[in-house]
């Protein structure tokens, strides 16, 4: 009979995630990880911000940023196979495949000229797409959805359009994005887009102001 898996980032004492700032409950750990993903954050924002390809070394950078203070593996591609924690959830992108997913996603925004130049329901529509690409290789044991926030709001940024996070609940974009995996239906995602995203100037750097106004949820994911 083969032995049950054991999941090596998880810690066997607690059932929490292992963590380098000695939480022992799941509610530790998260508010912990809100107060530093909180502080690197606004740090972030202080700082010339690189501009964003969609590459893996983009989604490491951010991670590693975002989630230092709270795991030892922050930047690293899991190993282990994730999905949802709800009744009949799929899997995301096996593990082994994640560098070969993100290629392929890349050469996608590259197809759709890295979204410049498009109108707001147009935009939406792409961004959708792409956004269900990315989402689907979900390339961290945690944190995926911070980092994909952060990430899309620098890509759209240099697209042309700033996206307010604010006006999106968790639950809404949590159904949204299973739409769009488990049925190529982009339709939610697509009204989603088109409603958080305004035009913006490339030329005007994303600052703290855009984070104060809560562009950037640091909640859950």
């Amino acid at each position: 009979m083969p032995d049950r898996f054991v999941d090596p980032y998880v810690d066997r004492r607690t059932g929490i995630l292992c963590n380098l700032v000695g939480a022992t409950t799941y509610d530790e750990l998260q508010n912990a990880e809100g107060e530093f993903v909180a502080l690197r954050m606004n740090e972030f924002f202080t700082r010339p911000i690189p501009p964003m390809s969609g590459s893996l070394d983009d989604f490491r950078m951010l991670h590693r940023i975002l989630f230092q203070d709270i795991y030892d593996w922050a930047g690293e591609i899991r190993t282990v196979e994730i999905r949802k924690n709800v009744e009949g959830a799929e899997f995301f992108l096996p593990s082994t495949n994640i560098a070969m997913g993100v290629g392929w996603a890349r050469g996608e925004l590259r197809k759709d000229n890295m979204l410049v130049g498009l109108d707001l329901p147009r935009f939406a529509q792409r961004l959708a797409y792409h956004y269900d690409n990315y989402n689907f290789i979900h390339p961290f044991r945690e944190g995926n959805g911070r980092v994909q926030r952060l990430f899309w709001t620098l890509f759209c940024h240099d697209a042309g359009y700033d996206l307010d996070w604010r006006l999106v609940s968790g639950e809404e974009n949590d159904e949204a994005s299973r739409l769009a995996a488990e049925d190529q239906n982009y339709t939610m995602l697509e009204a989603i887009f088109r409603r958080i995203a305004s035009p913006c100037d490339p030329a005007v750097p994303i600052g703290n102001e855009s984070l104060a106004a809560g562009h950037l949820r640091t909640d859950a994911q």
